[in-house]
């Protein structure tokens, strides 16, 4: 009964790790892609006329 637990807790703490680190690599593209962007309205607001 307890090596069934364990088994499954492992198994569970095993895809934890990996949903994190998906997140953690999604969350650094986002991130990165958000500051390109802002680079390219700081570079363009020349052009910019209200």
């Amino acid at each position: 009964m307890n090596e069934k637990i364990y088994k499954t807790m492992k198994s569970v703490g095993g895809w934890n790790i990996v949903f994190g680190v998906v997140l953690i690599v999604l969350g650094v593209t986002v991130g990165v892609m958000q500051i390109i962007q802002g680079g390219r309205l700081l570079t363009g607001k020349k052009e910019i006329t209200f």
